[in-house]
């Protein structure tokens, strides 16, 4: 299967993905929250630091799970407008992904 470049919005999701995992996580160690969710310490210092923009569904939900955040509170940080953008999901881009 090939993939398909990310585009600057799935980078920039990605980004704020990673900020709030970093920022829910506070001073507990990564690798602790790494373990509770079952992913390798790797995958989660990737994702915090924005380098798999596009991680898995089950991944994130795993890690929100161990971090207490909801998926709906994630889906609405990652997607939200960006300094007076128009709302995400306007009908007039691609479907957006969270996981590929």
């Amino acid at each position: 299967m090939v993939r398909l470049p990310l585009t600057p919005e799935e980078v920039e999701r990605g980004q704020r993905l990673g900020a709030l995992l970093r920022r829910a996580r506070a001073e507990h160690s990564m690798l602790d929250i790494a373990l509770a969710a079952h992913v390798s310490p790797e995958t989660l210092r990737k994702i915090e630091s924005g380098r798999v923009a596009t991680p898995a569904f089950p991944t994130i939900a795993a890690i929100a799970d161990v971090l207490g955040l909801s998926l709906d509170a994630v889906w609405a940080e990652i997607n939200r407008p960006e300094h007076g953008a128009g709302p995400t999901g306007s009908g007039h881009h691609a479907p957006e992904r969270l996981a590929s």
